[in-house]
């Protein structure tokens, strides 16, 4: 079997391939594609679409979190791979060829999964508070040897106020040197999610990092060719301009059904008790209600609240292929340029002290904020380099830099795109492969074939 590369550049579109000559050279030689995604069109459940062939409603992924009904808990990324429901790609090539191996660099549920060699972000979260930058690896020896050759993960660069190509470039690394180890390797780069939502598509800062993100992946383009290996480079949306952001949970308290509880003067969202309220991921929020006696008045609000395009039930749900049971009994999706905030609190001084951090797995919902330092705190520099001093110095810190005012995000993404020029594609360095268009949950049956694999075998 040939090995096989599939590089998720995450956020890449027509649009954007224009500034990427080492990507259009690669397209022009083999063969080129809009990916038809999936709803939402969010990281966890493209890429768990991709890799299963199947859409949301079957392998259970649908968002990059949701509400768990059995702890009464909102979590978002989570990281171990038996919530991702269907046999993944290269199971089901090890059913024809059992010593079939994978490496997955950074592609999302990497924990637990089946693959041979796993890199993935993991902080450190010390006794005492502290949080560092580190990466899990598996097996454990990887991860010394990649620290001694690329330096410690640059986490802080992966995402929120200080990302940076670095993060993709260290990646790019780790990929090049477990790609002629493993049969099937699996890289995903995430600079374009940075400055598209900072600035926008259209803005110069965009053009500037697919320039960057080209350069990167060069050299792991080459090492592919060197080695004779297939290679698909694929996204899993497009990223379009933003302008309203749209504040569900704020309405839903507003309307007396959802609750917070008050510790130390902040205010907490309170799932256990709420009649409804909502899992805001980008431009799609889940919004679970508890009675369904209350689900046709939640309905009616949600539907008249300015931003909101769609309101789905089951039913509707089902059209897109999402009625899972992890689901919310909604599902709402904004209009174009709106996307939904996760804020719940109406005052900001009682705002918890995690929303102006990089809390990812704190917040019941997406922050795109984490992106930027508080434009209206003429301090917040300072205080980020104070803050930076205490961890080198081995001190607890908390990074309370975020904004909570919503308006510098100028990118965003979730909804199925409009035009092709905004959609995410699929790349080929054989041609004639693809035809103009293919279904995210055709792209396994893609990969089976590069590889040697009917697709019968599914």
């Amino acid at each position: 079997m040939d090995k096989l590369l599939v590089v998720d550049v995450v956020g890449l579109t027509p649009d954007l391939l224009q500034h990427m000559p080492r990507l259009q050279r690669f397209a022009e030689a083999g063969s080129q594609a809009v990916l038809e995604t999936v709803l939402p069109a969010v990281t966890c459940s493209v890429q768990s679409t991709l890799l299963t062939g199947l859409p949301p409603a079957e392998h259970g992924i649908v968002g990059n979190g949701w509400y768990f009904r059995d702890l009464g808990e909102v979590f978002l990324w989570r990281q171990h791979n038996k919530l991702v429901q269907g046999e993944k790609v290269w199971e089901t090539v090890r059913r024809e060829a059992p010593g079939y191996t994978v490496a997955n660099v950074c592609w999302w549920y990497a924990m637990g999964a089946t693959t041979d060699w796993t890199v993935t972000p993991r902080p450190i979260y010390y006794a005492d508070g502290k949080k560092a930058p580190d990466a899990y690896t598996r097996p454990p020896e990887l991860h010394d040897e990649l620290v001694d050759e690329l330096g410690e993960f640059p986490l802080f660069q992966y995402w929120g106020p200080t990302a940076s190509i670095k993060s993709s470039e260290w990646i790019v690394g780790a990929a090049r040197r477990l790609m002629p180890r493993a049969d099937l390797t699996l890289a995903y780069l995430p600079h374009l999610d940075y400055d598209l939502q900072r600035f926008g598509p259209d803005a110069p800062e965009a053009a500037a990092a697919a320039r960057e993100v080209d350069a990167a992946l060069a050299p792991l383009l080459d090492d592919a060719e060197r080695l004779g290996a297939r290679v698909v480079v694929l996204s899993e949306y497009g990223i379009t301009a933003a302008d309203t952001p749209v504040d569900v949970n704020r309405m839903l308290r507003s309307e007396g059904l959802l609750e917070v509880y008050t510790q130390d003067g902040m205010e907490y969202l309170d799932p256990w008790t709420s009649r409804a309220f909502a899992v805001a991921d980008h431009q799609v929020a889940h919004v679970y209600v508890d009675d369904p006696a209350d689900l046709e008045r939640v309905r009616a609000l949600c539907a008249a609240l300015p931003g909101v395009a769609e309101v789905l039930d089951r039913a509707g749900q089902a059209a897109y292929g999402l009625d899972h049971e992890r689901a919310g009994e909604l599902v709402l999706v904004a209009d174009p340029t709106a996307w939904f905030t996760y804020y719940y609190w109406d005052d900001d001084d009682r705002a918890p002290d995690f929303a102006r951090g990089v809390e990812i797995h704190r917040k019941p919902g997406y922050d795109p904020a984490e992106l930027f330092l508080d434009p209206e705190d003429k301090l917040v520099k300072a205080k980020a380099a104070l803050t930076l001093a205490r961890k080198f110095a081995g001190l607890r810190y908390a990074m309370k830099v975020v904004p909570l005012d919503p308006a510098p995000v100028r990118g965003t993404h979730g909804r199925l795109p409009a035009r092709d020029q905004d959609a995410p594609v699929v790349l080929c360095d054989q041609p004639g492969v693809l035809g103009d268009r293919i279904a995210a949950t055709d792209v396994r049956d893609l990969l089976l074939r590069l590889v040697g694999v009917g697709a019968q075998v599914s």
